[in-house]
């Protein structure tokens, strides 16, 4: 097993993570605070966009039209959890200078590492097959494009990805910015025009005794976690942090990490809100006129307007949903490329590792589009969640073990508080999966 202890002042590693990108951001070190937080901001945007993908939107609007605006403690609970997580896996690409997925390689045996590769391969295809799900279902709902077209046209993602990032890796976040912003801008309007009860959603931020005893409520609830916090994300972000040139002292490595939690924690809020706002509208529109059983993203959509009696309605769910699923696109295919070269330890050209990932993602939901048409798709997608939450808890213990290493992180290891805590979310995480998985086991077999 090597030793991960991070030499200070060393100015790269032997092999780095996305060796393209690496050091390429300079940070201005006579700066101000805002101009420092504008330079490190854009990794916790690009790995915010994760948490507002098509799987989430097809929990909570299944959360909203059925239960309410009960579940939103779920979401801010879920918010915080993943906070704490990426706040772990910045911390560990800073200070070590190695990705998740490198830090598995190096510290345990080959087998083991292989292992943890297959697993978090089918978790980055079944997040990318929401994605292309969730692209082709708004392409079809804006400009009436057949399903089957439309997952084939989001292979041309893997297109635009190399560009943008050939461009500088400065473009690729401008982009998922400016696609998150337009997602909470279609949102914010429909917040306007769904007209909700402020009150039900103040009372949302309170646990609800439901919770425990209505096994539907905490099913919702469980893939609510599933699809918020995803294991992709954890070697994404710590990788994506080192593009930034950061001084390697001391004093420069815990500016990044101070820096780097100010980006995430902005940007995970951002995301709650997405999220939260998809439940409430859900909420608003759907359970408020007895339609507790809209769960399918196709069904919201043609719900929407005659509901509220506004066309602009489903137009706006249609263009953010559309935003939503290139948006995962773009930062789901880079964390392809960063768990095949840290686990393996070889390189392949960029577009091909990204055009693996998609086909991946696009023959499955071919054939299922093909086999049982748009209501094939949702069923995917629920799938696709559950697939997530069943590989979670293989990214966060070992997050959890390195972060928590003085052997590997030096004087940066997790303090004892935050040790306890880290441990605590990881089981609690370990947990609910195992009762999904339990509960979907009955559900498939009844």
């Amino acid at each position: 097993m090597n030793d991960l202890r991070p030499n200070l002042h060393d100015n790269a590693p032997a092999v780095p993570s996305l060796r393209e990108v690496f050091r390429s951001i300079g940070i201005p070190k006579e700066a101000n605070f805002w101009k420092k937080l504008l330079a490190f901001s854009g990794p916790g945007f690009l790995v915010a966009v994760g948490y507002m993908d098509p799987g989430n939107w097809a929990t909570d609007i299944a959360g909203g039209s059925r239960f309410a605006y009960d579940l939103i403690f779920i979401l801010m609970l879920s918010n915080l959890m993943a906070v704490l997580l990426q706040t772990l896996a910045a911390r560990l690409g800073i200070v070590t200078q190695r990705d998740l997925a490198q830090a598995c390689r190096d510290y345990y045996t080959r087998r083991t590492g292989i292992m943890l590769w297959v697993l978090a391969e089918i978790g980055i295809a079944a997040c990318d097959l929401a994605e292309v799900i969730g692209s082709a279902i708004a392409l079809n709902l804006l400009f009436h494009i057949p399903l089957i077209w439309g997952v084939c046209l989001t292979a041309f993602d893997v297109l635009a990805i190399l560009y943008l990032q050939h461009k500088g890796f400065r473009y690729l976040e401008v982009i998922v910015v400016v696609l998150i912003g337009t997602i909470g801008a279609c949102y914010l309007i429909e917040m306007f025009l769904v007209k909700p009860n402020f009150m039900g959603i103040f009372h949302g931020f309170v646990p609800t005794p439901n919770l425990f005893t209505n096994q539907e409520m905490l099913y919702i609830a469980i893939g609510i976690l599933g699809a918020t916090v995803m294991p992709h994300n954890l070697y994404l972000h710590s990788s994506l942090v080192q593009t930034r040139a950061i001084d390697r002292t001391s004093a420069g490595l815990r500016t990044a990490m101070r820096f780097n939690f100010l980006d995430s924690f902005f940007a995970l809020n951002f995301a709650f809100f997405i999220n939260a706002a998809i439940l409430i509208m859900a909420a608003a529109a759907f359970y408020r006129h007895g339609l507790n059983q809209i769960a399918e993203i196709q069904d919201a959509y043609h719900t929407l307007s005659p509901l509220l009696g506004v066309p602009l309605a489903s137009g706006l769910f249609a263009v953010a949903l559309l935003c939503s699923g290139q948006n995962s696109t773009l930062t789901g295919t880079l964390a392809g490329q960063i768990v095949m070269e840290g686990f393996l330890n070889i390189r392949i050209a960029p577009w091909l590792r990204r055009l693996i990932t998609r086909l991946l993602a696009i023959i499955p939901t071919i054939l299922v589009v093909a086999y049982s048409g748009a209501s094939g798709t949702a069923r995917l997608l629920i799938l696709s969640q559950v697939i997530l939450s069943l590989q979670l808890s293989f990214a966060v213990f070992p997050l959890v073990q390195f972060t928590s290493d003085p052997q590997k992180m030096g004087e940066f290891a997790n303090p004892r508080w935050l040790k306890v805590l880290s441990w605590i979310v990881a089981g609690i995480i370990a947990g609910l999966n195992a009762y999904l998985l339990l509960l979907t086991a009955r559900s498939w077999m009844s």
